[in-house]
C-alpha cells in the first residue's frame, strides 16, 4: 500500500487565511487560533502584517509599502502559468492580499456610516476592482462608466453594498458640512440617492448636492463622449465627387487603371485618366427619440442615457429628443443638451405609465424612415402592457427603427418583463443588451 501523501505547506498556509477570511466575514469576532496562524504566514512570507489589521485601509498599507501597489493590480486575474505548472508559493501571496480586499471591502458592519467610512469603502473597493482588471468606479457605475466588463457580476454585489453604506449615512448632514461633502466620492449609488432627495435639500446642502451631481456627469460624460466619438464617423459618401487635389490622388488605382498605355519601347505609361480617393462622409440628418422609464427601478438608465442624448445631441445634424416618465410623461427636449439640467427635473421614483410616454413620442415622428426611437425600461406595465406593444408595433411598422433597452448600466444587469421581451423578439426588435456600449453601436449602425 502507498502511503499517504505529504500535505503541502503552502497550500495549508493557503487555506489557513481562506479560513480567516471566511471567520471575519461572518462573525466580527477575532478567532485566536486563526489570528496567530494567519500572522504566523504573512510575516513568513515577508509580507507586512497591516494586512491582517480590518482598521487599515489598502491606501494605508500602499503608502506604507509602494512594492505592494503592482501587486493588487490584476491580482484576481493572473495569468496561467506556461507550462501548467503550480506556482504554490505565489498562491499563497495572492490569498494575503486578496483576503485584505475582500474582507475591507465586504464586512462593513452595522450602524451609522460617517462620511471618511464611505471615502475609504470607496477607495478600498477601487483597489477591488483594480485586482479584476478594471479602473477605479468601473463595476459600480462609477468613473469609468461604460468602459469596463462586468467583472464576473462583482459590480452587481459591489454597487449593492455601497448602497447600503450611501443609506446608512446622514447623507443631509454630511451635506451641510462642506468639509465633508468633500470627501464624498461621485458614484451610482451616491447619485441615486441625492436625485431621490433633492427636494428635501436646501442652502449649502443643495449646492453640495448638485456640485456632486455635476462631478459625476462630466466623468461619466468624458467616457461616453470619446466611445461616441469613435463610433459615429460617417461612411463614404459616394454620391459626392472625390475633390481633385493631389492629395487625395489615389495613386494605386491609376496606375492599375492605365496599365494599357504602357510602352514597352519607350519605358513610359501614359495616363489617360486620373482616379482620386473619396474624403466626404455621408451625415444624412437623423432623429433620435429617447424615451426613459424613470420609475425607481430604472434609476440606473436614466442617468447614463441622459447624459448619453445630451452627447448624440451635440453631433451635427442629429436632432434629439427626450421623454421621461413614470405615471406622466415629462418633454425634456429644451435641456437636452445639459445632463445635470435634466436630471434635476425629473422625479425618480413611482410608478409607469407608458402609453402616456407614447402619446407624447409619437407626435415627434416626421420621418419615419429617418428616426430611431430608444426606448429604456423593464417594461412591466401590468394592465397597460398590451396597449403600450400596440402603439409600439404601430410606429415599428411604420418605419420606425425601434430599439427596446432593458437597462442601459455600467454593468450590463437587465431586467425585462417575459411578456414584452418574446413580442419584441417575434417583431425583429430583440431587446438589446443593457450594457451601454451595444447601445451605441447599435445607434452607431443607424447614424453613420
Amino acid at each position: 500500500m502507498s502511503s499517504p501523501a505529504t500535505p503541502d505547506p503552502d497550500d495549508n498556509r493557503r487555506q489557513v487565511l481562506y479560513w480567516r477570511l471566511l471567520a471575519r466575514l461572518f462573525d466580527p469576532e477575532e478567532q485566536a487560533a486563526l489570528e496567530a496562524a494567519s500572522l504566523a504566514v504573512v510575516e513568513d512570507i515577508g509580507l507586512p502584517s497591516a494586512l491582517l489589521d480590518p482598521g487599515a485601509s489598502v491606501d494605508s498599507v500602499v503608502q506604507r509599502h509602494p512594492e505592494l501597489a503592482d501587486e493588487f493590480d490584476g491580482l484576481m486575474t493572473p495569468e496561467p502559468d506556461p507550462d501548467g505548472a503550480r506556482d504554490r508559493a505565489a498562491e499563497v501571496r495572492r490569498a494575503a492580499l486578496a483576503s485584505k480586499l475582500l474582507l475591507n471591502v465586504f464586512s462593513t458592519g452595522q450602524g451609522t456610516v460617517s462620511a471618511g467610512q464611505l471615502a475609504r469603502w470607496q477607495s478600498d473597493a477601487g483597489w477591488l476592482e483594480r485586482s479584476l482588471g478594471c479602473r477605479p468606479g468601473g463595476l459600480r457605475g462609477g468613473r469609468g462608466a461604460g468602459a469596463v466588463v462586468d467583472g464576473g457580476g462583482a459590480g452587481l454585489e459591489l454597487g449593492a453594498v455601497e448602497a447600503d453604506l450611501v443609506r446608512r449615512m446622514h447623507l443631509r448632514e454630511v451635506l451641510a458640512d462642506p468639509a465633508l461633502a468633500a470627501r464624498l466620492t461621485p458614484s451610482m449609488s451616491l447619485i441615486e440617492q441625492l436625485l431621490r432627495d433633492k427636494g428635501n435639500l436646501s442652502g449649502i446642502a443643495l449646492a453640495n448636492a448638485k456640485s456632486l451631481i455635476r462631478r459625476y456627469v462630466d466623468e461619466v460624460a468624458q467616457v461616453l463622449r470619446t466611445q461616441v466619438e469613435k463610433a459615429t464617423v460617417g461612411e463614404l459618401d459616394r454620391s459626392v465627387p472625390p475633390k481633385r487635389v493631389f492629395r487625395n490622388l489615389d495613386l494605386d488605382r491609376t496606375i492599375w487603371k492605365n496599365l494599357t498605355n504602357w510602352s514597352p519601347e519607350e519605358e513610359r505609361l501614359y495616363v489617360d485618366r486620373l482616379y482620386y480617393r473619396h474624403t466626404v462622409r455621408r451625415t444624412t440628418p437623423q432623429r433620435l427619440v429617447v424615451v426613459v422609464d424613470q420609475s425607481g427601478s430604472m434609476v440606473d438608465s436614466m442617468v447614463n442615457c441622459t447624459i448619453l442624448a445630451s452627447i448624440f445631441a451635440g453631433l451635427p445634424k442629429v436632432d434629439v429628443h427626450l421623454i421621461a416618465y413614470d405615471t406622466r410623461a415629462i418633454d425634456l427636449t429644451p435641456w437636452v443638451h445639459d445632463p445635470f439640467d435634466v436630471l434635476l427635473r425629473t422625479n425618480l421614483g413611482g410608478g409607469n405609465d407608458g402609453p402616456v410616454a407614447m402619446a407624447m413620442a409619437r407626435p415627434k415622428i416626421a420621418e419615419p424612415k429617418n428616426t430611431v426611437m430608444v426606448w429604456i425600461s423593464d417594461f412591466y406595465e401590468f394592465d397597460r402592457s398590451q396597449p403600450l406593444f400596440e402603439g409600439i408595433e404601430a410606429v415599428h411598422r411604420s418605419g420606425v427603427r425601434f430599439i427596446p433597452v432593458g437597462s442601459v448600466t455600467s454593468s450590463g444587469r437587465q431586467e425585462v418583463n417575459p411578456w414584452f421581451r418574446e413580442r419584441f423578439k417575434a417583431l425583429g426588435t430583440p431587446v438589446v443588451s443593457g450594457h451601454i456600449n451595444k447601445l451605441v453601436h447599435e445607434l452607431k449602425t443607424f447614424l453613420t
